[in-house]
């Protein structure tokens, strides 16, 4: 009887650490997993400006590069980017568009009025 306890207790053992060690894994590799982020602070959808430069806001994660409008911006260590844009008179479209190392692309779009 005593055998089969230990056994038991053994078995249970490697069982607890194996799913221990992959739900870490799993969470470690969430990142890699779920994709680029992007996030717009600035400006909101449907905004409207007098004034014809405006600034593009927001905070980005797990990416590789970024684009504003097809240009190439950059962010800071912590994810943050801040870029000048030049609005044309009437209705415009802000895209924002990033990816990942492997290739994943995420796309937000914003649409703002300059009267």
């Amino acid at each position: 009887m005593n055998a089969r306890i230990q056994l038991f207790f053994k078995i249970g053992t490697i069982v607890i650490l194996v799913l221990s060690f992959g739900a870490y894994g799993l969470y470690k590799a969430h990142v890699f997993l779920a994709g680029p982020k992007i996030i717009i602070e600035s400006p909101k959808n449907g905004q409207v400006f007098q004034n014809s430069y405006v600034a593009v806001i927001g905070k980005a994660s797990d990416i590789a590069f970024i684009f504003l409008d097809g240009k190439r911006i950059f962010v800071d260590g912590n994810g943050n980017f801040k870029e000048n844009l030049l609005l044309a008179r009437g209705y415009n479209i802000i895209e924002v568009r990033a990816a990942d190392k492997f290739g994943r692309e995420v796309k937000k779009i914003r649409e703002v009025v300059l009267k």
